[in-house]
């Protein structure tokens, strides 16, 4: 099993570029010889007891690259901070992954200020600071980490709403690297662009590991632009694009011009685009669109496979047994019944979460998180995604969701209850729940239910929200519902079933922000049928 060290290493001579970066290029060679100048840094930061761990907090630019390539070669660990993450979390992400030292951007210095970190001042390394250059040492010989070593540790999130940070070893990531290369069509000549972040494993897997294997090109972007996106593909050639949730409906919406398809792109790879939005944008830009089902844990991969329905995740690939099992009783789910305009007749039956049957030993864990560990792994020896699905009688997989306390907002995964602690802040509030709602082409929204004390002010409202450091950039609700009386359990605890079945589709009043802004605007009932449109165009039930 080659180590992805050894991968990265095997780029030092190479002379062709390796990264391109807004005006910038650099060859395979210069990339190696920067990562291993911050490999020593990292050696002497790192020197002593603690974990050999640092943090990365940049956006998508070539000091990142250079830190993942040094994290290889010098065998220590990199951990991607999410920029997303405010305050206290964001605080809690570093200090639980203990990080020794941070490499981060003057840009994001505003969100650390104040903030716990555990990390002395001067082990915070600010990369684009003239002041205080990165005091970078020559470059020593290269360590010769096992299969085994951890390599990065990738934030998720789970139910309950703590930060899981998964590990992934040398030896996955070099195998990622290997496979991917020909999974994603990537070959020597490729370029690639790097939109998506790369604290998220699907840009590190699904596109710079395999990247480097072939000695291709990386073309880079700082932050993902649906309006860069065309002109990024023809200025930096690129051929293989990957992305995640609404990234291609973002494209999409922007306005469509008769020349489109005059581009050198061959191949766009993700996860959760809806059929519609896939088709479309591979009819738009001339290029073929393939999906997988997977995640940062590399336990179980769902592929489309020829004959896979539209609506389907596909079938498990290299001939991983799957099933669809009860979360409460551990049963295998009855076979679906779908009628043919794709509406599943028996989902009390049918849904059920996706277990992986023999691979448990695939999974690496969680860090310093024996309690998500156990979430996974139960004593019957099978993984258990936590995510739920059904499966047709052909052995096609579907997405049924992320679980009643989870939402997935483009492509980010996170907890309602950090959401929750948040809105109870606001003084206006007697009670507050938050829940998914469906999106019109792919994962959720956010929808919280609120019990005033007195009549629901939207513009105080979005104001306090803006006013929460801690509150995620994805967090803040799209829907807000004023009720009467919140629903309890008969343990007095808020029911959220009736909200998440009910949606905006209540008597009560709902108020949502129509664009991105944060500016909220009561639902009216040409919304809501507009709303239902969306859904019916996209093949999605609201």
């Amino acid at each position: 099993m080659p180590t992805f060290a050894e991968i990265f290493a095997a780029r030092a001579d190479d002379d062709r570029t390796g990264l391109l970066f807004e005006d910038e290029r650099h060859t395979w060679a210069d990339v190696v010889a920067a990562a291993r100048a911050r490999a020593a840094l990292a050696r002497r930061l790192l020197d002593g007891p603690g974990p050999p761990h640092f943090g990365v907090l940049l956006d998508n630019v070539p000091e990142y690259v250079h830190w993942i390539g040094a994290a290889a070669l010098s065998g220590t660990v990199l951990v991607g901070v999410n920029p997303t993450r405010r305050g206290a979390g964001l605080a809690a992400d570093i200090r639980h992954t203990d990080c020794r030292f941070l490499v981060t951007e003057s840009r994001h210095l505003p969100a650390l200020a104040g903030l716990d970190l555990g990390i002395p001042r001067d082990r915070i390394l600010v990369v684009d600071d003239p002041a205080a250059p990165l005091p970078l040492p020559v470059s020593g010989p290269d360590a010769e980490p096992a299969p085994g070593d951890p390599l990065m540790l990738l934030f998720t999130s789970g139910s309950t709403g703590a930060p899981k940070a998964v590990v992934c070893s040398q030896g996955r990531m070099g195998v990622i690297a290997e496979r991917g290369t020909a999974l994603f069509g990537i070959v020597r000549d490729s370029v690639t662009y790097v939109a998506m972040p790369l604290f998220h494993g699907n840009s590190v897997m699904a596109n710079l590991a395999p990247a480097v294997r072939a000695g291709a090109a990386v073309a880079l972007r700082r932050r993902f632009s649906a309006s860069g996106f065309l002109p990024d593909v023809r200025r930096y050639g690129v051929t293989y694009v990957n992305y995640v949730g609404r990234a291609l409906a973002y494209i999409l919406a922007t306005p469509e011009r008769p020349d489109d398809a005059d581009n050198p792109l061959v191949r766009a790879f993700g996860t959760e685009a809806s059929a519609p939005d896939m088709a479309d944008f591979a009819r738009r830009f001339a290029c073929e669109v393939t999906e997988s089902y997977g995640s940062s844990e590399g336990v179980i991969s769902i592929r489309k496979t020829p004959g896979c329905p539209p609506d389907a995740l596909g079938r498990p690939a290299d001939g991983a047994a799957v099933t669809i099992r009860d979360p409460e009783t551990g049963a295998e789910c009855a076979p679906a019944k779908i009628d043919a305009s794709g509406r599943l007749l028996n989902p009390d039956e049918a849904v059920g979460e996706i277990v992986g049957e023999g691979v448990a030993a695939l999974f690496e864990g969680y860090y310093a998180n024996p309690e998500a560990d156990a979430e996974r792994l139960r004593a019957d020896g099978r993984y258990y995604t936590g995510d739920l699905g059904y499966r047709d009688p052909d052995g096609f997989v579907y997405f049924a969701g992320r679980g009643s306390d989870r939402l997935r907002v483009d492509g980010e995964n996170f907890a309602a209850a950090p959401v929750e602690r948040i809105l109870a802040r606001w003084p206006g509030a007697a009670m507050c729940a938050v829940y998914p709602v469906p999106d019109p082409r792919t994962g959720d929204q956010v929808m919280a239910a609120i019990e005033p004390r007195s009549a629901f002010d939207p513009g105080a409202f979005a104001a306090f929200l803006a006013g929460q450091r801690d509150l995620g950039t994805k967090w803040a609700p799209r829907f807000v519902r004023e009720v009467r009386e919140m629903p309890l359990t008969a343990t007095r605890k808020i029911d959220k079933r009736p909200l998440r079945d009910e949606a905006w589709r209540t008597t009560d009043p709902v108020w949502w922000r129509p664009g991105r802004e944060l500016r909220y605007v009561r639902l009216g009932e040409d919304d809501a049928a507009a709303l239902a449109a969306e859904f019916t165009r996209y093949g999605r039930r609201p």
